[in-house]
């Protein structure tokens, strides 16, 4: 009896260390081993493309990022919130000018040419490119000085009986039609960079005024200029009045167009022009030149008969702050804002800095002082810096290709602008991020795609490592960007 009760006693201990060792070894594949935190599943995936300082990655697509409702370790955190929403977005890119459209054109091959305009404008196979600025006659990337009515010193053609797309018939247009083919949406912006020299004061294209007596047919200039692209398929979307109008005295065609001058020319002509034309659309878009003068735009958007026909004002970065976007926009909340033109070149050849002042300045700079698009300047340029036409004597493509051998050469500007244009699309909408004190050093920027995709862009400017969390709504992620990187990351 004493023995049988001994022996259930001895069996219920080890039933009871059976049951304990089960428990607490549950999920370990040795005793010694700490707990196996159970898998947490995924919600969704995050698309990453990444570029490194140091050329290691070249918008390099990389693994998926799994997105779920939780996470096991908390990072740094980044904050994304839909329902707060700024500018809407038109795209991003670079001008098609006369010398880039003469390289693709004429210097590459078929195959080659097809190749690398679905590089550069295809969105599933390509970035994305979704905006181009053309030169409304030539410019300092030309082959020759031209307009489209140009006529012998003495003569006019206030009907514009002459007028001709005979220059851009050449190469622009080709070039174009091809990338209407891959991109048939996008958005196309016209800028002159002289009106015909039998308008101006001095009967050249280089300085001087336009005549008082000719901002009527210059306004009808632009009307025809935009119905003979239309002819041709190419749908132009914007233009501005002057490329540059305070900068006069160049050695390539330009033209001094003060604010009191080009708001005459808006208000009373240009703007009206195209209000009685039932076939146009096309945005007006003033001053086009540094963010270094907002006055110019300002003043403008100030007078209400002007601002009824200009839909917003454009910059370029050779002068002044990103920050003065911000400045006009504050005056003028309901207008839109461009970026227009930036060049890279041989004063800087350190691809990590380049890719890190692009972005705090040109990219994620701009989006976050309300700008609508950025676009960078020759889309191509050959190995010596040109086609030039007395302009910019060492400025970088894009795109570099070589007219002996034809290869291609992807810059620091093409990845730039890939971070963008590859995933944030036409329409989308920049929306609120708030990002975690700890995480020092970066720039980002998020937006909104009409799909319901979101899209993150983040610059690590550090010389380390930054880790940090993706918080939208009840979806979280965390990633690891590289120091002098950049990565976008997009998800649904």
């Amino acid at each position: 009896m004493n023995l049988s009760f001994n022996l259930k006693i001895l069996v219920l201990v080890f039933v009871i260390t059976l049951i304990f060792s089960f428990i607490s070894c549950k999920g370990k594949n040795n005793p010694n081993d700490p707990p196996i935190i159970p898998v947490i599943p995924d919600i969704g995936k995050a698309e990453v493309w990444l570029t490194r300082g140091d050329q290691l990655k070249l918008f390099s697509r990389e693994s998926d990022l799994s997105i779920r409702t939780t996470l096991s370790q908390e990072w740094p955190v980044i904050t994304i919130d839909t329902s707060i929403r700024f500018q809407s977005v038109d795209g991003y890119g670079a001008a098609l000018t006369g010398s880039s459209a003469y390289l693709l054109n004429r210097k590459l091959g078929s195959p080659e040419r097809e190749t690398i305009l679905k590089k550069l404008f295809d969105p599933e196979t390509g970035i994305g490119i979704s905006f181009l600025r053309l030169t409304m006659g030539a410019s300092d990337f030309s082959l020759s000085d031209f307009t489209y009515n140009d006529l012998p010193t003495g003569q006019t053609d206030f009907a514009l009986q002459n007028f001709s797309l005979s220059q851009d018939l050449q190469d622009v247009v080709p070039i174009m039609k091809q990338i209407i083919g891959i991109s048939p949406n996008i958005f196309v912006m016209g800028s002159p960079w002289s009106p015909p020299a039998w308008m101006k004061t001095n009967n050249s294209l280089k300085g001087g005024k336009l005549r008082t007596d000719s901002y009527d047919v210059y306004a009808d200039y632009f009307v025809k200029y935009i119905r003979e692209m239309k002819n041709q398929g190419i749908n132009i979307t914007h233009v501005t009045p002057q490329n540059e109008p305070l900068y006069f005295t160049a050695a390539y065609p330009c033209m001094e167009m003060q604010a009191n001058e080009q708001l005459n020319f808006i208000k009373n002509h240009l703007g009206p022009k195209f209000e009685a034309a039932a076939d146009i659309n096309t945005k007006i878009i003033n001053y086009d030149h540094n963010w270094d003068n907002t006055q110019y735009s300002i003043s403008i958007l100030n007078d209400p008969a002007a601002a009824n026909y200009t839909a917003g004002s454009a910059f370029h970065a050779y002068g002044g702050s990103v920050s003065a976007m911000s400045a006009v926009h504050n005056a003028h909340p309901d207008k839109e804002l461009h970026f227009t033109e930036i060049s890279g070149g041989a004063w800087a050849v350190n691809f990590e800095d380049n890719l890190m002042w692009y972005m705090r300045n040109i990219f994620i700079g701009t989006a976050n002082n309300w700008s609508r698009s950025a676009l960078m300047w020759n889309l191509a340029l050959d190995q010596n810096y040109g086609p030039r036409n007395n302009g910019c004597s060492n400025c970088r493509g894009v795109i570099t290709i070589n007219q002996a051998s034809g290869h291609i050469t992807l810059n620091e500007e093409y990845y730039s602008i890939g971070h963008f244009s590859k995933v944030v699309r036409p329409g989308a909408e920049r929306i609120s991020l708030i990002y975690a004190q700890a995480l020092t050093n970066i720039d980002a920027v998020a937006f909104m795609n009409t799909d319901g995709s979101k899209a993150l862009v983040i610059a690590n400017y550090d010389s380390s490592f930054k880790t940090f969390s993706v918080k939208q709504g009840a979806k979280v992620f965390s990633y690891s960007i590289p120091a002098k990187s950049v990565v976008s990351l997009k998800w649904e």
